[in-house]
């Protein structure tokens, strides 16, 4: 499974035409990524026919908020899904920079119906201890991870250890993945998705074009290992 990064319906078209397999729909993407314009989601949810799934990130100031803003995501969760996207994506923490449980509760109420995958908010904590507090939650469809900081190809022993405890959860590996590098990991890291941002874009610049070409590339490799 390749999930891609788009910021506008023309990358989400140029994501499609590569073969990709999902599109992680964003604003922002210099920013890590933050929750897309309602107009916009409409007109990618619309434009192709592959699943989107919406990052719900209000600020760029970390994964803790406050009452007010999880209040706001889950009215962007609403919104998403009446948009009629296949999935969201956020991660919320605490003060203590600990998977906020009570917090993300509250937004996976508002969730059913959807795929939910769980932000790189994990790299920031042990990922390991993250992903099983994850997997007591059936809702939970999926969490991106680089296996937390430094070299995503340093990681690979924690990626490991995170697949061993996902349960139902599937493991999205992104962060750090390129061209380069996706064979090494895709052998080492046995039965994960992939999540690629400007590896898929002209000149792996996050303010680069898709590059049709280099999904089709990204493409041929997951494929081939089949």
């Amino acid at each position: 499974m390749l999930e891609i990064i788009a910021m506008t319906v023309k990358d989400a078209k140029h994501i499609e035409a590569g073969g990709a397999d999902r599109i992680e729909l964003v604003s922002a993407l210099s920013e890590g990524g933050l929750t897309p314009s309602y107009g916009l989601i409409e007109a990618v949810v619309n434009g192709v026919n592959i699943p989107v799934n919406i990052m719900i990130r209000p600020h760029a100031k970390g994964f803790y908020y406050t009452n007010d803003e999880i209040n706001l995501m889950k009215k962007d969760i609403i919104i998403a899904k009446e948009l009629n996207v296949n999935g969201v994506v956020f991660g919320v923490l605490d003060e203590e920079e600990n998977i906020s449980e009570p917090k993300l509760r509250e937004l996976l109420s508002v969730c059913d119906g959807l795929e939910v995958t769980f932000n790189r908010a994990i790299d920031l904590i042990n990922p390991v201890t993250g992903i099983k507090i994850l997997a007591k939650y059936p809702q939970i469809t999926k969490v991106l991870s680089s296996g937390g900081t430094g070299f995503i190809k340093d990681n690979i022993p924690i990626l490991n250890k995170m697949l061993a405890y996902a349960g139902h959860i599937r493991l999205l590996v992104g962060g750090g993945l390129t061209i380069d590098n996706i064979n090494t990991v895709m052998q080492e890291v046995k039965g994960a998705e992939y999540h690629f941002g400007s590896a898929a874009r002209e000149n792996s610049s996050l303010f680069g074009e898709i590059s049709t070409e280099r999904v089709e590339k990204l493409v041929n490799i997951i494929k081939a290992d089949r």
